[in-house]
């Protein structure tokens, strides 16, 4: 089992960039594929972005692509989410999500077996 907790969310500009983090309790961190997804008010959870088990592999919603980067680092069982070029879009509360024995690139929700609390993003016009 591991136990996750999302920070750095907060506001932010259109054009801003923010850097979510997501630490992972537990010895096992490297056994899990990573997730991020979010969620906007009155609209269902969405993929945002996954990171297979060893940094490998990197998968992400259009919608973000070239925006957004997902890393992980396993020494310190965090999994970041960089987010440039923030857009009032792209407001939500942000989740990351951990996927155990997976390769990686899930996109949907119920795949994931263990969830962070959220963090809000909001971008302001």
């Amino acid at each position: 089992q591991v136990q996750l907790v999302e920070s750095g969310g907060g506001l932010v500009q259109a054009g801003g960039s923010l850097r979510l983090s997501c630490a992972a309790s537990g010895r096992t961190f490297r056994r899990y594929a990573m997730g991020w997804f979010r969620q906007a008010p009155g609209k269902e959870r969405e993929f945002v972005a996954a990171i297979g088990r060893s940094s490998g592999s990197t998968y992400y919603a259009e919608s973000v692509k070239g925006r957004f980067t997902i890393s992980r680092d396993n020494a310190k069982n965090t999994v970041y989410l960089q987010m440039n070029s923030l857009q009032p879009e792209d407001t939500a509360v942000y989740y990351c999500a951990a996927d155990y024995l997976s390769m990686g690139g899930r996109t949907a929700p119920y795949e994931y077996q263990y969830w962070g609390q959220g963090t809000q993003v909001t971008v302001s016009s």
